[in-house]
């Protein structure tokens, strides 16, 4: 049912409107598309997708890094979700996950806001995985910049994969997607939405009940109606190298914290490392609540010149990591990167989950990241109203609660214990 034509898709008004729209074909618009149907019994849910494949874009560019918490110890929330969900991911995506190789977090004698005693407790508050790496390991690093070298437990995942089993997944639930088609505007009509959009030069028009948009930086941009977000967000246009390693370093990942540093991971999809920094990887950025918030991402990465930095991250990285004078650049990926403006302070990354006002029943969701999959799972099920209700009542997580209408009071939010989710 992945499709560029949409003449099977059940929207048709003949048949009536849609139970829900969601609109962006990423990671999580395609987990809420099939929460949806297979949790909450909505028997009409379509997916539009305005580029050529689902998980193409943040979903795809990205570190493919599963979280264990380690990366946020200024935030312990984040760190404790990722703990928390990380096992449930890999086990439901087994097949999309590479652990074959030897992580390791390595903290910088200098300019590091957490020195190896704090990040060796943190890890022991959040129950994470961390011992000394062995003296092997330990010796590939400059012992003059690189205070303790900390041997992990943390996973890449293969986007690729990830395509693919989410494609099976909204095919099994009996799910549409409208591959190429881009919403531009969306009106109150009764209780419901009028939804417009353009597919291949042409305009066509839907009815839903729901709207959920999951565009992640598109989150401003449906046109019409939708209005924009209260919540301010940070965009950034990001540049991600993809190397091939030398021997010694090809069965590695490496993060180096917590400043303007690095990490290098596997990068299944390609068969090749990711190399980020913290200084280099930030090509520009701006907050849609600046003097430039009304600029729409996707077309300033568009219409930015794309000059590669991938040189000035690799000899910044082998300042701390000198086998990596070795390593390759085969090729960078640019990108958007957009986070909660609020979260600039201590690196968090809660999911955002905010209601439209404006309209009868439309959310906008902003996922923080991959593994977190579920938290928003279990907040459509506290906010979910009785008509809602899950095909599998095992499904429903026990911080579930009836809510009225199309969303939920503060109050239902209130009692979600440990998730981190920012509601708006």
């Amino acid at each position: 049912m992945i499709s560029t034509v949409p003449s099977r898709a059940p929207s048709a008004q003949a048949d009536g409107p849609l139970d829900a729209l969601v609109v962006g074909g990423g990671f999580y618009g395609c987990g809420i598309a099939v929460a949806l149907r297979q949790r909450h019994g909505l028997d009409r849910v379509l997916v539009v997708e305005r580029d050529a494949e689902l998980l193409a874009r943040a979903s795809y560019v990205n570190q493919a890094r599963v979280h264990n918490g380690y990366h946020y110890p200024r935030s312990f929330m984040t760190a404790y979700r990722s703990r928390v969900n990380l096992p449930r991911f890999a086990a439901d995506y087994a097949d999309c996950i590479d652990d074959s190789f030897v992580k390791v977090y390595a903290i910088a004698r200098r300019n590091s806001l957490v020195t190896a005693r704090q990040f060796a407790r943190f890890c022991q508050e959040i129950g994470a995985p961390c011992e000394p790496a062995p003296p092997a390991v330990a010796r590939l690093f400059a012992p003059e910049r690189i205070e303790q070298v900390f041997l992990v437990r943390e996973f890449a995942f293969d986007a690729v994969a990830l395509r693919r089993r989410m494609e099976g997944a909204l095919e099994a639930a009996g799910i549409p997607v409208w591959l190429g088609a881009e919403v531009t505007g969306v009106a109150a009509e009764g209780d419901k939405q009028r939804v417009s959009l353009r597919m291949r030069g042409e305009t066509r028009s839907l009815t839903a009940r729901r709207v959920f948009n999951c565009t992640y930086a598109g989150l401003n941009g449906l046109g019409n109606g939708f209005g924009r977000l209260r919540s301010t967000l940070k965009h950034e246009i990001t540049e991600m190298a993809l190397l091939s390693m030398p021997d010694e370093l090809a069965g590695l990942g490496v993060t180096v914290m917590d400043g303007p540093f690095f990490s290098t991971m596997p990068f299944p999809a390609r068969g090749l490392h990711s190399l980020s920094h913290v200084r280099y990887t930030p090509h520009a950025s701006w907050t849609s609540a600046g003097e430039d918030g009304g600029l729409p991402p996707y077309a300033v990465l568009d219409a930015y010149p794309k000059r590669s930095r991938a040189g000035h991250m690799l000899r910044d990285a082998a300042r701390f990591l000198p086998a990596l004078a070795g390593a390759r650049v085969e090729d960078s990926l640019f990108e958007i990167k957009t986070v909660l403006a609020v979260n600039e302070v201590d690196d968090g990354r809660p999911i955002l989950l905010e209601r439209n006002t404006a309209l009868p029943c439309a959310w906008s969701v902003l996922g923080g990241k991959i593994d977190n999959i579920y938290d928003i799972h279990q907040a459509l099920e506290a906010w979910a109203p009785p008509d809602w209700a899950p095909r599998d009542p095992a499904a429903t997580s026990a911080t579930a609660r009836p809510a009225a209408a199309c969303g939920g009071t503060a109050a239902a939010a209130a009692a979600m214990p440990r998730l981190e989710i920012r509601h708006a």
